[in-house]
């Protein structure tokens, strides 16, 4: 039998919609029309906007004609950045208020949420609890930006530390769809007239990619259910990394029972599954709590994005 379609939640003047944006535009690329939606409806929304965008040094090496970037010029440019996202709210009618800004590292969510003292979970977790959200727009686990996939599980563990439940929606910036994309969200023709011109606020972005980034704004926004693996659910990794890798490879793994772990390849707490995969032998998986890892190769790389990136088991 063929299951029946996934229902978008209902939108109300009750709603209370969080958008979490790793960097500014997100929230516009992947959320503009969802965003107007809320506030069509009279429902409230807050932008908690994670970091301000300011490693972002090959734009602002074209648009400042400089080559050295500095702290004092990244910290210009972060400015400018959370400015223009400021106004591309405001052409969204979202006012200047709902806009909460962390000011974490860009390029650096990621050892936000690997830090021992776990001080990015504890901000996080304050923020949410401060809004109380019964709708979240996160980015997906999938997303292949390293800021993204480490937010979805930041979030994921506030939550659950929380021991909230809000509906949460993954939205896909950098990568393929995952899950079934929900229906409804195409938007009215001043809707989408109304994201292009928040767009356009972005000037600093669309100076180099405003192809790119038109594109991605055009497409209907996609977002999925995110819902947690139940208890007892295998704990297969989905990865089979060739053994010459293995001296390189680091596998971290994050739950509600700590601080985030990370071993070696050949250290992991792993065991062969019987079918030439491995599982995740480690106690936090076997208690059945939210337990999420990610496979990384110990290189450097001009590449920013994930090979592997975060699953969840």
């Amino acid at each position: 039998m063929a299951l029946s379609a996934p229902a978008f939640p209902t939108i109300t003047a009750q709603t209370r919609l969080l958008v979490v944006a790793p960097h500014p535009d997100d929230e516009t690329l992947a959320n503009g029309l969802l965003i107007q939606r809320v506030r069509a409806a009279g429902g409230a929304v807050r932008v908690l906007l994670l970091t301000d965008g300011d490693n972002n040094p090959w734009p602002q090496r074209w648009l400042e004609r400089r080559w050295s970037i500095r702290a004092a010029e990244r910290e210009r440019w972060g400015r400018r950045r959370r400015a223009e996202l400021q106004e591309a709210l405001r052409r969204l009618d979202v006012p200047a208020t709902a806009l909460q800004s962390l000011g974490w590292p860009d390029m650096g969510v990621l050892d936000c949420l690997l830090q021992p003292a776990q001080a990015a979970l504890a901000e996080l977790t304050a923020a949410l609890a401060d809004f109380a959200p019964d709708l979240v727009a996160v980015p997906a686990l999938g997303d292949r930006h390293p800021d993204h996939g480490a937010a979805h599980v930041l979030v994921r563990l506030a939550l659950a530390r929380l021991g909230r439940s809000p509906v949460l929606l993954g939205y896909l910036v950098h990568g393929r769809d995952e899950g079934r994309p929900l229906p409804g969200q195409a938007g009215t023709p001043a809707q989408q007239a109304a994201k292009r011109q928040a767009l356009g606020a972005y000037a600093s972005q669309l100076a180099l990619s405003g192809g790119r980034l038109r594109q991605l704004a055009e497409r209907p926004e996609r977002h999925a259910h995110v819902e947690a693996m139940r208890s007892g659910s295998t704990r297969a990794l989905p990865w089979r990394p060739s053994p010459l890798l293995w001296p390189r490879l680091r596998l971290s793994a994050a739950s509600t029972c700590g601080p985030v772990q990370q071993w070696p390849w050949r250290a992991a707490p792993l065991r062969r599954d019987g079918r030439g995969g491995w599982r995740l032998d480690w106690s936090a998986a076997r208690a059945g709590d939210a337990c999420f890892v990610r496979l990384s190769l110990a290189l450097p790389s001009p590449w920013i994005f994930d090979h592997w990136g975060w699953r969840e088991v």
